[in-house]
């Protein structure tokens, strides 16, 4: 096969329920690289191409570099097997972001908060022999602070504060092993098979590194909710835990969700965040995709034929934000590939001129608003339990 013919393929392979805005646009004009570096591999190594992606209404791109030079957006849940091969694909960077969704009796005091902040970053602290580090700003982490409206019969306490963290501790080489970032830990990309595709280095772990990496995984996943939970104890004292999870985490070997929730309990309550500026709200998940959106949206015959409509029908995944959006973009008209690096040449919304992009870190965004709750109840993958009304975002 050709390039083209690689590119069509892998497109093919990616499921949307997103937006159709620049956001998700380009999340799947890039996924194509990505998925199409996994087939590479997969043919190379004897299998059928079975890579896929299933986004939420969220897709959008990732503003990690390296994660998106790699040809990987966000949004989605990524499957490049059944769950027991031992291949891990590291290009996706797992690094068990996820939220904490803690209720209390009482307001938290704006300034007591900040005075608890202060001590806290001042002070070391370590769970499990890892020291911590404060990475509740870093980018989208944060903070919040809402006041509580039940939409449905739920025992809810009046506030809820949300903790949006990563394990940052362990991107690197630590005590505990290689680091979950191949681009910054030299032993991990030295311990990788590199496999040349035509769309760059293709970078994963087979056999008994591929366990030792999700046996790593696992201490960050776990540590990046204790992590969250020690914090939490020490600036707000006594909470009631509804939620913590991470939704930036390897489901198995061969499944990662990026910025996804993964429903496995139809009784558990969800975090969907928006903007600062938006309310957030409490979902229950519902088993998806239905059979019926999946005929309505034209997957079905897609799906069938490739050998992967029970992902689609058990893909049980739900966004735990908006996205980013480009407002000053509209559609990608060309893609420009020089030494393998990518180059989108996209339309204006002002008529005037193109613009050439190429890291998305260097693009003027925003978060998207209701539109992803609304596509959300429309495909029938989630119900409202609470609206969470802000009262205060920290980020220091």
């Amino acid at each position: 096969m050709d390039r083209e013919e690689l590119l069509k393929e892998a497109e093919d392979h990616i499921f949307s329920t997103g937006l159709g805005d620049s956001g998700s646009k380009l999340c799947r004009y890039n996924m194509r690289y990505g998925l199409a570096k996994i087939h590479y591999w997969q043919r190379e190594a004897g299998f059928f191409p079975l890579a896929t992606f299933i986004a939420t209404p969220d897709m959008t791109i990732t503003r990690n570099t390296t994660r998106w030079m790699s040809g990987f957006g966000y949004g989605g849940k990524i499957s490049w097997g059944e769950g027991k091969d031992e291949v891990i694909i590291l290009d996706t960077k797992p690094n068990a972001c996820g939220m904490l969704v803690g209720g209390l009796e009482k307001f938290p005091d704006e300034k007591t908060l900040l005075e608890r902040i202060n001590k806290f970053q001042n002070t070391p602290h370590k769970i499990d022999g890892i020291e911590i580090k404060w990475d509740f700003s870093k980018g989208n982490h944060f903070i919040d602070i809402f006041s509580v409206k039940p939409r449905r019969e739920v025992k809810l306490l009046p506030y809820i504060f949300i903790i949006h963290s990563s394990a940052t501790e362990l991107k690197e080489k630590s005590p505990r092993g290689w680091g979950l970032y191949w681009d910054r830990s030299p032993l991990l990309m030295e311990a990788a098979r590199k496999v040349n595709t035509p769309f760059g280095l293709l970078y994963l772990l087979e056999g008994e590194k591929a366990r030792r990496y999700f046996e790593l995984y696992q201490l960050a996943d776990d540590f990046s909710r204790k992590k969250r939970e020690f914090v939490a104890e020490r600036l707000f004292g006594e909470f009631e835990v509804i939620f913590n999870e991470n939704h930036q985490r390897l489901l198995n070997f061969n499944e990662i969700l990026l910025g996804c929730h993964y429903i496995d309990d139809l009784n558990k309550l969800y975090p969907l965040t928006l903007r600062s500026d938006l309310p957030a709200y409490l979902l229950k998940g519902k088993p998806n995709l239905r059979p019926e959106v999946i005929q309505a949206l034209g997957f079905k015959e897609r799906a069938t034929k490739l050998g992967v409509y029970d992902r689609l029908k058990n893909a049980n995944i739900i966004p735990h934000g908006g996205g980013y959006t480009f407002p000053d973009l509209l559609e990608v008209e060309e893609i420009f590939e020089i030494e393998k690096k990518r180059f989108f040449k996209a339309d204006v919304a002002n008529d005037r001129g193109k613009q050439i992009i190429c890291d998305t870190r260097d693009i003027p965004y925003k978060y998207r608003g209701k539109e992803v709750l609304l596509k959300l109840m429309e495909l029938n993958m989630a119900e409202i339990i609470a609206k969470l009304v802000p009262l205060y975002v920290v980020k220091v």
